[in-house]
């Protein structure tokens, strides 16, 4: 495995697990953009899509899944937890995230290698596999 993996991956997983407990505690989402999180979800989603069709690892797997989950998971909790969605800030968070999915879609879908499934999502993200 690649040392510079492995930090990226975990600096990664200990951002997400200290946003979470954060928002746990304190109970509030105060300062964290919704949008953003939409965005890792859909980014992850996509992106992770050859986790139905092909196994690389176990450690890769997992990674997958527990970048999926946290990030469902913090959106879940600004969308619908009773308490902590009342701490969201709709006026601050003017960031115009839908505008941003129509065109990689579109570009996703004019450039690529081969017309499949799973290289046009590749480029949607824009991440090599």
């Amino acid at each position: 495995m690649n040392a510079f993996r492995l930090v990226g991956d975990m600096t990664h997983l200990l951002s997400v697990i200290f946003l979470l407990l954060k928002i746990r505690t304190m109970k509030s989402c105060a300062g964290i953009s919704l949008k953003t999180q939409e965005l890792y979800v859909i980014v992850f989603i996509t992106r992770y899509l050859d986790l139905f069709t092909r196994y690389y690892s176990f450690y890769n797997t997992v990674m997958k899944l527990v970048f999926i989950g946290t990030s469902v998971c913090i959106v879940w909790y600004m969308r619908l937890h009773k308490v902590v969605k009342q701490t969201y800030n709709k006026d601050q968070d003017t960031f115009r995230h839908y505008f941003l999915i129509p065109p990689c879609f579109l570009l996703a879908l004019l450039v690529h290698r081969s017309f499949t499934v799973m290289e046009v999502r590749n480029f949607y993200v824009f991440t090599p596999t």
